[in-house]
């Protein structure tokens, strides 16, 4: 995709050619030493791009329960968590620390009007403050790739991870999750002049996914001959297919759906290549946040918050008349 300040760098580039064309005609052929030197400008990759990266081994074949978490405790009021708790030492801190990136947009953004962080993940984080608060703005945003978030959860950088997380049991061994609050669709995003229409079609094609996200894998099993190429964030590869480095962008239809909001020109396609369920990341030693933060969810689930909250971000995607129902492990 072409912006419309590139559009008029075309035109305004096409009009050189014709001239230096028109110039070149004019010029005596037994003289071509006097013709000025040519050159080809080529689109710069974004800061970090991974070419070709390697086929990463499949998952684990040990199965586990990845989306049971644990059974939410009662919510205090907020302004009185319990003594001695995980949400009490955060409360006295004064504010949340939430690890998201703000590339994904729809989900996390950064509003180039207001300057504000916004978006489904960012409203959903906002209703842990308020629970802890009594103040959704009580926040402090960490801004994280998608390879960093584990290490940020493990070495407590943040608090919690809301960022287009999907439930692992290879992510398990590592981290907490809460129940699942989205389920997405792994899909493809291409340009709609494009004679990709699904998976199939990505044999020998370039596709772009972020590092550290399961799309990667998933893509490399489907399709051995596509050749993966990886970036630091989503919007990079929306910027690579829009420049036309790579043929395709492939990973969770909320997010491709932010894409397509961003470009006309580019479109969502094929079928599903496999569920992801988004769960909230946090520290294994902090059960009992694990425990507060399902039982804002289920409140959520229940008074109607989820839904106004999908309706505000993702109804893009089409009506969606209930949220992923928890899932229990004790």
């Amino acid at each position: 995709m072409i912006t419309r300040s590139g559009v008029r760098g075309l035109v305004a580039a096409g009009a050189l050619a014709l001239a230096t064309t028109m110039v070149a005609g004019c010029v005596n052929a037994e003289a071509p030493e006097s013709l000025p030197p040519s050159a080809s400008a080529a689109w710069p990759q974004p800061a970090g791009v991974s070419l070709d990266v390697p086929i990463e081994p499949p998952p684990a074949t040990e199965s586990c329960d990845a989306t049971a978490s644990l059974t939410p405790g009662p919510l205090p009021e907020p302004g009185k968590m319990p003594p001695g708790t995980t949400m009490e030492t955060i409360y006295k801190r004064g504010w949340l620390k939430v690890g998201l990136d703000i590339g994904s947009n729809l989900l996390s953004f950064r509003d180039p009007i207001s300057g504000t962080i916004e978006g489904f993940d960012v409203d959903v984080a906002k209703e842990l403050a308020r629970a802890i608060f009594g103040d959704p703005e009580r926040i402090e945003f960490r801004i994280l790739n998608s390879d960093d978030r584990m290490n940020a959860l493990k070495d407590s950088t943040v608090d919690v991870v809301v960022k287009t997380m999907s439930i692992t049991c290879q992510r398990l061994r590592d981290i907490a999750f809460s129940t699942v609050y989205y389920e997405a669709s792994q899909r493809i995003l291409t340009m709609r002049s494009s004679d990709i229409n699904g998976v199939a079609d990505l044999a020998g094609k370039r596709v772009c996914a972020a590092r550290g996200t399961t799309s990667i894998a998933r893509i490399q099993q489907r399709v051995p001959d596509a050749i993966v190429d990886t970036v630091s964030t989503w919007a990079d590869c929306l910027v690579m297919v829009q420049q036309g480095q790579v043929d395709a962008v492939s990973t969770d239809d909320a997010i491709l759906a932010g894409m397509a909001a961003q470009d006309p020109y580019v479109h969502v396609v094929g079928q599903s290549l496999g569920e992801e369920p988004y769960g909230i990341g946090l520290n294994k030693n902090d059960e009992d946040l694990v425990r507060f933060t399902n039982g804002v969810l289920q409140k959520m689930r229940e008074d109607g918050t989820w839904f106004d909250i999908y309706d505000r971000w993702l109804s893009i995607l089409g009506p969606k008349y209930y949220p992923p129902q928890p899932s229990y492990r004790d």
